[in-house]
């Protein structure tokens, strides 16, 4: 019984340590004020599309702290392939940090 109540206690501590914003095959676009452009970012089943972040770097972070992707943002509206495996991640563009979840 307390075996199960700790872990189900460690379970929430994460959840509200890393808030959700995202997730896979979500089709709603996490947005935020970056100086005078908006930057969205929205996670598609292999991909994520990147508007308004021309110039800024895109990282994909492991939970573990790995690097696993690292793009420059080239363009205004951007499509990032990504080849990792399923599972959460972190995600950085700019100032702009997103939790994750491939499916």
């Amino acid at each position: 019984m307390t075996k199960r109540l700790l872990s189900m206690t460690f379970a929430a501590m994460l959840t509200l340590a890393l808030p959700v914003s995202m997730y896979a095959l979500s089709t709603e676009p996490a947005t935020e004020q970056s100086s005078d452009r908006e930057i969205t970012i929205t996670v598609l089943p292999s991909a994520l599309q990147v508007n308004n972040a021309q110039g800024e770097t895109l990282e994909v972070i492991s939970l573990t702290g790995n690097q696993v992707v690292k793009v420059k943002i080239e363009s205004p509206s951007q499509r990032v392939e990504l080849d990792i495996p399923k599972g959460c991640y972190i995600v950085k563009v700019g100032n702009i940090v997103r939790k994750i979840a491939i499916r």
